[in-house]
């Protein structure tokens, strides 16, 4: 199926027979939502209403074990601990994490945090970051949410006397015997004793939530801890909801869990660094959901470790003083200003350099740029809106004298880092997951590594997977959309990655009048739709956003079918029905 913009799909297999079409319309909505995610009726309220006590045992996690022993052998012994973490959202969440449950744990626990500088050090364990902190005392280094291939930085730490723990959740090397030498690997990729983690798709946030459960619980001695630590690790819940979210892992499993409680319990945080960037972000008063996070709170923080040092952000969320807290929060809004204005002049650009290259052609399925004047800390989140603009893998390069580095984000069904993998011996350095990955490579290497990834995606990736594809979930009448049964729907929430806001397919609707372009220069469509069920007529306003240009070709009198995410829109203390509009299929004529 296609629509005017996108390729239509079912999010399950559909049998079409008139028998089973009938049975499938009469299970209730959510039902049928909830069926197209695999979920049968019996597991729907454990879906809607998710438990805490459904998270895994932090035991099941590889390497757990052995870092909670070593940590807390450190406190004990006054060791001078640091939390190595990564300059994003992720990162910085998990270090505040590590850091609050060792703080609680002792609170004359000698711990200190460390983040590299992007544009000074780069991603990751770095050498001389380990000989700076060894000469500062430090004997204990635990990264978070980076480390799974430092092994020259690994065995410079131990010929310095330096144990390191790695916390991480990115791809395993290809050869997991290749795996750093560290006092231990916390990684839910890794099987343990022959397992695999139940939930491999963890954030490193979440990774390092479930590293400070197991020291709580090996602190106390037991599997229930006291009530102080109790609070502390539901305080925590919140910083591992953003990164969650924010870092864009499938929210299923014990990913959902941890995003739901965490945005249950972020207004009432008593993170005083976190409670001023919600407030700075004149979200006080709002409900913070995914969307809030992955486009207010999430690139706030972001902003700090792109436009000037993550340190800043990593200092927010672990201070105990409100008037700095607030001098903070404002200057991540002032930066997250800068880096917008950045962000456009860099996509401006780029979408033209790709163009005119004819890298946005069919026979060309990735797009890979370099300029010399793009600021490499914001590379990345271009990197996003060109896979979005184009629908194909994006490479974006900042060139500094003799060499190129930057970021790639890719398509659902291409791994970006396996595509890098291909192309080892032109790269100085990568790494990344599926979905997104950094590298750097000399600028002599960049017309060979050009040529050679692309005939790479060339041949991986399907031609039609150039137009965007609608996942269905089921399809549906405008008699079924009431309040209540849209309001249910709202429970699939916390969508995100793996779990997307639900799209209904409303089929043979007509339009009774012309749509209107709304919105600054009418960018935008607001439509009337009719149908007519059982001999009733049921009316409903749709938006389409950002597609006013499609107004010309939609007419009073035609039949439509429409993509739609239903929702609940109140105004003025009341609360009706709207569709929000992904896409419109014109129906044909019937035949006299």
């Amino acid at each position: 199926m296609r629509g005017m913009t996108h390729r239509w799909r079912w999010r399950a297999e559909r049998d079409t027979s008139v028998a089973d079409a009938s049975e499938h319309r009469s299970l209730p909505l959510i039902e049928r939502l909830l069926a197209a995610r695999s979920i049968g009726p019996g597991d729907v309220e454990s879906f809607l209403s998710p438990k805490l006590s459904s998270l895994h045992s932090p035991a099941l996690l590889h390497g757990a074990e052995e870092a909670a022993a070593r940590i807390l052998a450190a406190v004990t012994a006054r060791e001078q601990i640091v939390i190595y973490g990564d300059y994003d959202v992720d990162g910085v969440a998990a270090t505040a994490i590590l850091y609050h449950i060792i703080r609680a744990i002792d609170p004359q626990a000698r711990v200190e945090t460390y983040i590299p500088h992007r544009l000074d050090e780069g991603y990751g364990l770095s050498e001389e970051a380990l000989r700076l902190l060894r000469g500062q005392g430090a004997s204990l280094v635990i990264t978070v949410d980076c480390g799974i291939a430092a092994h020259r930085p690994c065995e410079v730490a131990r010929e310095i006397g330096l144990d390191v723990i790695i916390t991480d959740h990115h791809n395993l090397p290809a050869d997991e015997v290749g795996l750093p030498c560290a006092v231990a690997m916390v990684h839910p990729g890794i099987a343990r004793e022959g397992n695999r983690y139940p939930c491999p798709d963890l954030c490193g946030a979440g990774v390092a939530f479930k590293l400070a459960w197991r020291l709580a619980t090996m602190f106390a001695g037991s599997e229930r801890v006291g009530e102080s630590l109790q609070k502390t690790l539901l305080d925590l819940l919140p910083l591992a909801a953003l990164a969650t979210i924010a870092d864009v892992v499938p929210l299923t499993g014990e990913n959902r869990t941890i995003a739901a409680f965490g945005l249950r319990l972020i207004k009432a945080t008593p993170n005083i660094g976190l409670r001023a960037l919600i407030e700075a972000t004149d979200l006080a008063d709002e409900k913070i959901d995914c969307e809030k996070v992955g486009f207010v709170l999430g690139p706030h923080l972001n902003a700090c470790g792109r436009m000037g040092h993550a340190a800043e952000a990593v200092r927010l969320l672990t201070m105990d003083d409100e008037a700095a807290a607030r001098v903070i929060a404002i200057r991540l809004a002032e930066l997250n200003r800068d880096r917008q204005r950045t962000e456009r002049l860099i996509f401006d650009r780029a979408t033209a350099m790709a163009e005119d290259a004819g890298m946005t052609r069919d026979d060309r399925r990735i797009i890979v740029l370099a300029e010399r004047s793009w600021h490499p800390g914001v590379v990345g989140i271009v990197c996003a809106r060109m896979v979005d603009r184009y629908c194909r893998p994006a490479i974006l390069l900042n060139v500094q004298k003799d060499r190129c580095k930057g970021s790639a984000r890719s398509i659902d069904g291409y791994s970006i880092a396996a595509a890098l993998s291909n192309c080892t011996d032109l790269l100085e350095t990568h790494g990344g997951h599926d979905m997104a990955a950094g590298l750097s490579l000399k600028v002599a290497n960049l017309p060979a590594f050009i040529e050679r990834i692309t005939v790479h995606a060339n041949s991986a990736i399907p031609a039609d997977a150039l137009t965007p594809a609608l996942v269905i979930d089921c399809d549906g009448g405008l008699d079924e959309l009431t309040p209540q049964n849209v309001a249910r729907v709202g429970r699939l929430a916390p969508f995100g990655r793996g779990n997307p806001r639900p799209v209904m397919l409303i089929e043979d609707v007509r339009l009774p009048g012309p749509p209107r372009q709304i919105g600054a220069e009418g960018k935008h469509l607001a439509l009337q739709i009719e149908q007519q069920q059982n001999g009733t007529r049921r009316l409903m306003r749709a938006l389409w956003w950002r597609r006013g240009d499609l107004a010309g070709s939609l007419a009073p009198g035609m039949s439509l079918d429409l993509a739609v995410e239903p929702k609940i829109n109140t105004w003025n203390g009341t609360s009706s029905v709207e569709l929000e509009i992904r896409d419109v299929r014109l129906r044909m004529p019937k035949k006299t």
